[in-house]
């Protein structure tokens, strides 16, 4: 679609169209839903829902007992709060360090999920207040017709 309307807007057609997905939170071999409550993290969510969520039923690249976990890793490639924080953990350094402790088992599996935790009750609050500003007046004017100006 887009290369069909950036020719009209005076655009070059984009080459290449790059779009990743969340996975759900059981994980990359199931998908989210609104009927199952459970497989994402919602705008709406309270930060205790976001805890229960994450806490039960975010996928984990964790092994089976510590010692083994301590022994060999996580798998940051499989676990759903790894991911979750490549999209929303906004420094790198720290993203790699996390990367770093959980695959070589110096982090464990629980210490991952509060960092996530932390991260998505706070953009899920701020979100909420931001929410809360929104008002009909706001809307219809964000929704009212007009000229756009496609210069740049």
């Amino acid at each position: 679609m887009t290369r069909d309307v950036a020719p009209r807007l005076n655009f070059p057609k984009p080459a290449l169209i790059h779009s990743t997905f969340f996975p759900a939170l059981q994980g990359s071999k199931s998908k989210m839903s609104a009927s199952d409550p459970n497989s994402s993290i919602f705008l709406t969510d309270t930060p205790k829902n976001i805890k229960d969520k994450v806490n039960k039923h975010a996928f984990s690249g964790g092994r089976e007992t510590v010692e083994e976990h301590r022994a060999k890793g996580g798998d940051c490639e499989v676990d759903v709060s790894y991911q979750y924080l490549t999209f929303f953990l906004d420094d790198d350094q720290r993203l790699e360090q996390i990367r770093q402790d959980y695959s070589s088992g110096k982090m464990l599996t629980g210490e991952l999920k509060k960092i996530l935790i932390e991260v998505l009750q706070g953009l899920v609050a701020q979100h909420q207040e931001r929410r809360k500003e929104v008002t009909l007046d706001v809307v219809k004017l964000f929704m009212t017709p007009r000229q756009l100006d496609f210069r740049y």
